[in-house]
């Protein structure tokens, strides 16, 4: 098929899937019914009867979509970061939210390196990506569900801070992992490239932000601003994309990061930037489903008949649920907060899916092999995560007393009338 067909089919396809989810009377997000769609028109179902893509090399050529999905995924974080909510945060949002991120990636490596059943490079690699949760996946359940109390308070700053220091660890990361793969581990390949990487992506970012906001004053229109904004979005991506060297000093950058710090700076700058943010959604909703049909159809099957690769799955999905569940209650304790934020607060920090995939793009820098590991071991994660995460936070919200049992959004929508 043409890069353009293959497009429209993707999307069909996950969007059809949406509507079978729903026929089953399946509560799930649409995330995941995007992922199985992308499974089932990949190479090794449909594929195989020349329905939809045949081989890796078809789904290549629309990856440059996967890349500008990742940029507005990171775009979208980057306007949860307002001053005022910010403020409104405190403390224990921003330490709670960096706590817990770091304590799982640190726990992920530490079970996984010592067993011995993965390169090195892979482990730091999904250490890092362990640190992601699924702001949307949650989100819809406090949307749905009209959640209201003191986990959800902490939970909606905490999911956004989360990210964003995923993102950092991920950048630290990627930089150390490069380095053991290239067999040169030094203090500038393992300590100053990220550094410089975080330093520059975050510069570059603000200055692209600080730049639209103005060109954004010339129009009077918010639909023209709205295109001059995705415009600026591909800008950023492909400036992301470049790096260069300076002396022994690699300067390169995190499109994460770039599109992260894009977006902050634009949503405290720009007047404009909640109406066009709410427009943006409209826009960019397509092309998230197809980045993830895409990541689906992306899943290489055939791993899955090594038994160590199920086994590190597991051990990932587990560990995982162990650092975040613990990492939450550590640091909710340290902050006082109240008995529920402590037992339930970890619980809706599982679901993984967005951030991590978009991390899965860029860890296929490491090499084909590598790669291929960590995406495959993120793709069944992220179905596991997405079929009972969201299950999982509507229950630990329930026993909070957060939702009222059967209380579905139809119902709540009649009832505040």
């Amino acid at each position: 098929m043409t890069a353009l067909l293959e497009t429209a089919f993707a999307l069909f396809a996950g969007l059809m899937m949406t509507r079978v989810f729903k026929y089953l009377g399946f509560e799930f997000p649409d995330v995941t019914a995007f992922l199985i769609a992308g499974v089932l028109v990949g190479p090794y179902v449909l594929g195989n009867f020349h329905i939809g893509f045949f081989d890796q090399h078809e789904l290549s050529q629309v990856s440059i979509l996967s890349n500008i999905a990742l940029g507005f995924i990171a775009f979208d974080i980057g306007n949860e970061f307002m001053l005022s909510k910010l403020k409104e945060m405190g403390k224990s949002a921003t330490f709670v939210g960096i706590f817990q991120a770091v304590i799982t990636t640190l726990l992920v490596d530490a079970i996984l390196i010592p067993m011995n059943i993965l390169p090195l490079p892979v482990v730091i690699i999904l250490g890092a990506i362990a640190s992601a949760t699924a702001p949307a996946a949650t989100l819809m359940v406090v949307r749905q569900f009209k959640a209201k109390g003191p986990v959800t308070d902490l939970l909606l700053p905490v999911v956004a801070l989360d990210d964003a220091a995923g993102l950092i660890i991920f950048a630290v990361s990627m930089g150390v992992a490069q380095s053991v793969d290239g067999g040169a581990i030094n203090i500038i390949s393992i300590i100053v490239n990220p550094i410089v990487e975080i330093i520059s992506s975050l510069i570059l970012g603000g200055l692209m932000g600080i730049i639209l906001t103005y060109l954004e004053k010339l129009f009077f229109s918010n639909t023209n601003r709205l295109s001059m904004t995705i415009a600026f979005v591909l800008m950023t991506i492909s400036l992301a994309s470049q790096s260069f060297m300076l002396g022994n000093i690699k300067i390169s950058f995190s499109s994460l990061l770039v599109c992260m710090m894009l977006g902050t700076v634009f949503c405290n700058m720009s007047e404009y930037s909640q109406d066009i943010m709410r427009r943006s959604e409209k826009w960019s909703a397509p092309l998230y489903a197809v980045f993830f049909v895409l990541s689906g159809a992306q899943l290489e099957l055939s791993v899955f008949k090594y038994p160590a690769v199920i086994l590190a799955g597991v051990i990932y999905i587990v560990s995982r649920c162990v650092g975040k569940y613990f990492g939450a209650f550590a640091s909710t304790s340290l902050m006082k907060c109240n008995s529920n934020v402590k037992k339930y607060l970890g619980i809706t920090l599982f679901p993984q899916a967005g951030v991590a995939l978009g991390m899965v793009v860029s860890a296929q820098s490491l090499g084909n092999e590598a790669g291929g590991i960590i995406r495959n071991i993120i793709l069944f994660s992220v179905l596991i995560y997405e079929l009972f995460g969201p299950m999982l936070t509507r229950w630990a919200l329930m026993r909070a007393g957060e939702i009222e049992p059967g209380l579905s959004e139809e119902h709540s929508r009649a009832r505040f009338k």
